[in-house]
C-alpha cells in the first residue's frame, strides 16, 4: 500500500491485432478515466451501431474456458481480457476505459508486452482520490480434484505463488513466486507467452478456439519439442505465463489485493472462483483506504456483491 493515490492514463493509446480464438481483426483504444471508475470495456461495433459498457469485474465474467470472457449477452461480450488486465494491474493503473470494436482483445505476441508498451506511450498520472485496496482477512480456498487456488492474509503487498504440473516433460512441474509491483511485472511476467499443444489444435479448431493461433503469438509444443524458431524467452516461461494470467484474472476483484495468492494446477476458472469465494464471505476481506490506512464501508461500487489456450487442468 505504498502508492496512496489512484491512477489513470495521461492520454490515449491504440493497439490493433487479431484475436487468438476468433482470429477477428480488432482495434482497441485505451482512454483515461476518472477516479473510482475502475477498468471498463466500451464494446462498440454492435448490431445497429449500439455500444455497451462492461465493467472488468468478477461478477461480469460469463466464461472461463481457455480464456476469460466478460459480459452476459451474446452480442456484447469481450473475451481474452486477461493479458490486458494484467498489464493494467501490474503497472498500477486503477482507472481506464478500453474502447474495443470487436469481440476479443488482440493476442499480439501472446504476452502482455504490447499492452505494457501502449500504457507506457499513454503515460500514467495520479488522481486526487485515495487508492483503495482489498485486504484479505482470512484464508479462502477453492479446489477441483488435485488443483486448488487460495487467498491468504498478508500485512501489505500482493504475492503470487503459482505452481503447474504437466505430464509433458517439456513443461513438467514449475513454480514461480513473485511479489507484484511494476518492476517485477515488467521483468518477470510481461513477456511470458501463452502456450498450447499441437495435439489439441484440431479439437480446438472444431470447437471454435485457437483460430488465430500461430508461432507468432503462441509457444507451440509437439511432444517434447518447442516448435518456435526462437525457442523460449525464459526457462520457466510456462509458469510465468500462468502467473501472468492469474494477475489479469485477479484484477477482476476491482481494486488491488493485499494478500497472498497460491495456486496449484489452476487456470482462469479457478482464478475467478477464488474471487467469488472471497466476496461471498464479508468477513474474509475489508476495503482499506491508502491515505488514511483505515477500513472503509463496503457500500456502493465497493460492495463487490453484485493464451490463452493452454489446458486449464495440468
Amino acid at each position: 500500500m505504498r502508492v496512496a493515490k489512484q491512477t489513470t492514463l495521461r492520454r490515449c493509446a491504440m493497439v490493433a491485432g487479431a484475436g487468438v480464438h476468433s482470429n477477428s481483426p480488432v482495434r482497441l483504444i485505451l482512454h483515461p478515466s476518472g477516479a473510482n471508475t475502475g477498468i471498463s470495456f466500451l464494446r462498440t461495433g454492435l448490431p445497429g451501431g449500439r455500444e455497451r459498457l462492461i465493467e472488468a469485474r468478477w461478477s461480469e465474467v460469463s466464461l472461463t474456458e481457455l480464456c476469460t470472457v466478460i459480459g452476459h449477452s451474446d452480442d456484447a461480450t469481450v473475451s481474452t481480457v486477461e493479458h490486458l488486465l494484467a498489464a493494467f494491474s501490474g503497472l498500477g493503473v486503477d482507472n481506464a476505459v478500453v474502447e474495443i470494436d470487436g469481440p476479443e482483445v488482440p493476442i499480439m505476441d501472446g504476452s502482455a508486452a504490447d499492452f505494457v508498451d501502449a500504457i507506457d506511450r499513454a503515460g500514467i498520472v495520479e488522481l486526487r482520490a485515495a487508492r483503495r485496496f482489498i485486504k484479505v482477512l482470512k484464508p479462502v480456498r477453492v479446489e477441483n480434484g488435485r488443483a486448488f487456488s487460495e487467498l491468504r492474509p498478508a500485512e501489505e503487498g500482493f504475492r503470487l505463488e503459482v505452481e503447474i504440473d504437466f505430464s509433458a516433460d517439456v513443461v513438467g512441474r514449475q513454480k514461480r513466486i513473485i511479489d507484484l509491483n511494476a518492476a517485477s511485472f515488467r521483468r518477470d511476467l510481461s513477456r511470458a507467452r501463452t502456450f498450447g499443444f499441437l495435439h489439441d489444435v484440431e479439437r480446438l479448431w472444431k470447437a471454435g478456439f485457437a483460430l488465430g493461433a500461430s508461432l507468432d503469438n503462441t509457444i507451440a509444443l509437439d511432444g517434447e519439442r518447442v516448435l518456435n524458431p526462437g525457442g523460449l524467452r525464459f526457462g520457466d516461461e510456462f509458469v510465468r505465463h500462468k502467473t501472468l494470467d492469474a494477475v489479469g484474472d485477479l484484477a477482476l476483484a476491482g481494486a488491488p489485493l493485499v494478500g497472498v495468492y497460491r495456486s496449484f494446477c489452476g487456470g482462469h476458472k479457478m482464478n475467478v472462483a477464488v474471487l467469488e469465494a472471497l466476496f461471498a464471505d464479508q468477513s474474509a476481506y475489508t476495503i482499506v483506504d491508502a491515505d488514511a490506512r483505515r477500513a472503509v464501508p463496503t457500500i456502493g461500487r465497493y460492495a463487490f456483491a453484485g493464451a490463452a489456450y493452454a489446458s486449464e487442468v495440468n
